[in-house]
């Protein structure tokens, strides 16, 4: 732990990736620690933080409903300013966390501060919600982004999602029977959850590869 951040990987990496949480679990709840172990297996660095609300439940215990999305944006730039990272940086997070990373990537990608989104398992919609859309902004993304979804994810499946009107910078990599926390049902589809994540990373070191940094 680094202050307001949980860091992990050589300050030598190549790229250092900065994930925020989803919305009702921490940064090192295990989805988070898992997927940040299979990352760091591939030799980025890794930072972690929490937003404020999530932060003071670990003191306080209120549980109270996380704020709107948008009103965390500020949260997020403030935490890429406080990083400081000093060679190519991806933002995103888990979730809401990478819902937020999206809503800020292009001023921060614009400015050069970062290069690429990262989203692991993006809430396209709430789930049993299909109808109220969370794409708006992602129509015109021009930072190269990598959304890693699970094919039954029930905040966007594979079966919704090529319906959507996304940019052309959007990757996505669909992982197969992975639920909302790339987690599938090893004997529906034969992976574990250990084989999925080893699969994201190693699509988020190609993916990197072939950016601008």
């Amino acid at each position: 732990m680094s202050g307001r951040f949980l860091i992990e990987g050589s300050e030598d990496a190549r790229v250092t990736i900065l994930l925020a949480h989803g919305a009702g679990a921490p940064m090192d709840s295990a989805s988070m620690t898992a997927a940040a172990k299979a990352l760091l297996a591939k030799g980025f660095r890794l930072a972690r933080f929490e937003f404020d609300y999530m932060a003071a439940r670990r003191t306080s215990g209120d549980r109270k409903p996380p704020p709107r999305a948008e009103t965390l944006n500020p949260a997020y730039k403030a935490a890429v300013a406080e990083l400081g990272a000093k060679g190519p940086l991806i933002i995103g997070g888990k979730s809401m966390g990478g819902r937020v990373a999206s809503m800020v990537a292009d001023e921060l990608y614009s400015e050069g501060r970062i290069a690429g989104l990262l989203c692991l398992g993006y809430p396209f919609h709430p789930p049993g919600k299909p109808e109220q859309l969370r794409t708006q902004h992602l129509q015109g993304l021009k930072t190269p982004a990598l959304i890693c979804q699970g094919t039954r994810d029930e905040f966007g499946t594979r079966e919704e999602v090529p319906g959507y009107d996304l940019s052309g910078s959007i990757e996505i990599l669909w992982l197969e029977d992975g639920d909302h926390d790339l987690k599938p049902r090893k004997k529906i589809s034969g992976f574990s959850t250990a084989d999925h994540l080893a699969t994201m990373a190693e699509a988020v070191l190609a993916w990197t590869a072939r950016l601008k940094l």
